[in-house]
């Protein structure tokens, strides 16, 4: 049994270098094929980019002189039914102060466009905007792809870098457009726009806050999701064997320390990352994490509390003990999948892990399996049932 930790350690070191490497962010580049598109209007623009999210692309023409703005923004709803918005910000880079035009089926069931001012995620009201607007028009084409067309006055003479935003969604009802999803791909949908040189820049801002994510959903797998449930194997299987003892202790003690150790250093990037975006509330991620914190910080002091092993409170302590750590293995494992959920990284993240939960699960079980073998070898032989327990949790073993 002994041997079974280096299967364990090996795969803990796998799956962070997995995890590690997931943090290269992917290429935002696409290939250029605004510059095929063609309208049904026949429309000709002079710039045209490939936005680095969402699929989408933007079409302009600029008219310093007057200050107009031509655009055609196209991108693809998530559903039938959904919408897509393009917007300018006068005051800020994200979406909150933007000003936006959304087309989506109306109540005659043709596309419409509508204007509103974004000031928060409350459910939007058509109102008039920061800009004119001269024309509008939609067009869809049989790939599900909406393109909204709008010609815009701009009140600000002279300014030709403008930051914009762009959104798609899945739902509409009576008559408003609904949330969109808050998943990578829609948080980085914003960018500065260079009218005169033809240049729109992704959300530098968006890529480091995805990078965040991205380190706080490492360090919480690795700790509570992987270190903390290896070390609770180490001390429910290595100490049957006398060979093992005192060595199971410590490997079970620094374990159990790393991974909160970890586990703190994840918590601090979750509530981070929770104040700067008070918009955006991950309830029951949130929650769990709180709780599976609180319950980690308890199993610490379990190490300072510990009273002799002969002691009458021992009983006590053990179940408080037993009881709070598989508590923290189960809510950890549970939210380490909200999270998933919550990131939508490429499957084969998800699948990897599941894999190593697997694995050691099954070491588990097998490892049950046998030990009941040896302790009821032990009793029929006419040994203490004490022997299972350990000899003294790494300090002595047990006098006869």
């Amino acid at each position: 049994m002994a041997a079974s930790s280096p299967p364990l350690s090996l795969l803990t070191a796998l799956l962070l270098l997995l995890f590690t490497a997931s943090l290269i962010p992917p290429s935002q580049s696409q290939a250029a094929t605004c510059t095929k598109q063609s309208f049904n209007n026949n429309k000709r623009y002079t710039f045209c980019n490939d936005l680095p999210s969402l699929n989408s692309y933007l079409h302009w023409d600029f008219n310093e002189a007057q200050s107009t703005l031509s655009v055609a923004f196209t991108a693809t709803p998530p559903k039938p039914d959904g919408w897509v918005s393009w917007a300018l910000n006068p005051t800020a880079t994200g979406m909150a102060g933007s000003q936006a035009l959304v087309a989506f089926k109306q109540a005659d069931g043709a596309l419409g466009v509508k204007t509103y001012n974004i000031t928060s995620y409350a459910p939007l009201k058509e109102s008039e905007v920061w800009f004119d607007v001269e024309d509008s028009s939609v067009e869809s084409s049989s790939g599900g792809a909406i393109t909204l067309f709008a010609t815009l006055v701009l009140p600000e003479k002279g300014r030709t870098v403008l930051n914009h935003v762009w959104q798609v969604g899945g739902s509409v009802s009576g008559g408003v457009p609904l949330k969109h999803e808050f998943q990578p791909a829609n948080l980085n949908a914003k960018g500065s726009l260079d009218l005169l040189k033809g240049h729109s820049g992704g959300s530098t801002d968006g890529n480091s806050k995805l990078k965040r994510r991205n380190i706080h959903g490492v360090l919480n797998v690795v700790s509570w999701g992987i270190m903390f449930p290896t070390g609770i194997v180490m001390a429910r299987y290595l100490r049957v064997f006398p060979s093992a003892d005192p060595a199971w202790f410590y490997l079970h003690v620094s374990c159990q320390v790393s991974s909160y150790a970890i586990g703190v250093a994840g918590f601090g990037t979750g509530l981070k990352l929770g104040s700067e975006s008070k918009s955006i509330t991950y309830s029951v991620h949130r929650n769990i994490g709180i709780t599976l914190f609180v319950f980690a910080t308890l199993q610490v002091f379990a190490l300072l509390l510990r009273p002799a092993k002969d002691h009458k409170y021992r009983i006590y302590w053990n179940v408080y003990h037993h009881g709070v750590g598989y508590s923290v293995a189960v809510l950890g494992i549970i939210n380490v999948f909200k999270g998933l959920d919550i990131l939508q990284p490429d499957p084969k993240w998800k699948r990897a892990y599941i894999i190593v939960i697997a694995v050691l699960g099954g070491i588990a079980l097998v490892s049950e399996a046998f030990t009941w073998v040896v302790v009821l070898k032990r009793r029929k032989a006419g040994k203490s049932d004490n022997s299972y327990e350990g000899y003294n949790d790494g300090h002595t073993r047990q006098e006869p």
